[in-house]
């Protein structure tokens, strides 16, 4: 081979590598819509439900007293077009989680959904309960598994993953600026 041939396939070599580098970085399943939630619901003195969800282009979508909403049962299934009922009943934040801060809290999700969560402990009463949910996607089956990163109020646990505290401190953050 000569001079120029060995340039030429090594410009094409490297060319490749650049182009797979910069295809999306899949990190969850192709038909999956939303990453995290974070609900709060409180029965005392009046009925309030509301919470965001983020989904997988990185929008905050927020819901306020939705009038029909999808719950994880408890095998903490939900399935598409349930996700897609909530959806319906959300409003965009107008705000969005830079590409690269989604990506990095996306890549803990199958580690969180793995570990063990702590007994939930009574901690108050009247105070409601504040929910960080992290999800999963079965292209398969079409179905969501929603796995609990927190809960706060009345009852407390945490998953005990390594990532949890910072996926929380981070959803916190989200939740504190949607407030505004």
């Amino acid at each position: 081979m000569n001079k120029k041939g060995l340039i030429l396939l090594l410009s094409l070599f490297v060319l490749q590598l650049f182009i797979a580098g910069c295809r999306k970085a899949n990190i969850v399943s192709e038909g999956q819509k939303i990453l995290f939630q974070y609900d709060y619901m409180n029965y005392a003195w009046g009925f309030q439900h509301s919470g965001f969800i983020i989904d997988t282009e990185g929008n905050i979508l927020e819901y306020n007293k939705p009038e029909k909403w999808n719950f994880p049962g408890n095998d903490n299934i939900l399935t598409q077009a349930e996700i897609e009922e909530n959806l319906q009943s959300c409003t965009p934040s107008g705000q969005k989680v830079p590409v690269n801060e989604l990506q990095k809290f996306s890549k803990y999700i199958d580690n969180i959904a793995a570990s063990k969560i702590s007994a939930r402990r009574r901690k108050g009463a009247d105070m409601g309960s504040q929910i960080y949910y992290c999800f999963q996607y079965s292209e398969g089956n079409g179905e969501y598994r929603a796995t609990i990163i927190k809960t706060e109020g009345d009852f407390e646990s945490e998953n005990l993953n390594f990532y949890s505290k910072r996926t929380i401190d981070w959803l916190k953050s989200i939740r504190d600026i949607t407030k505004k």
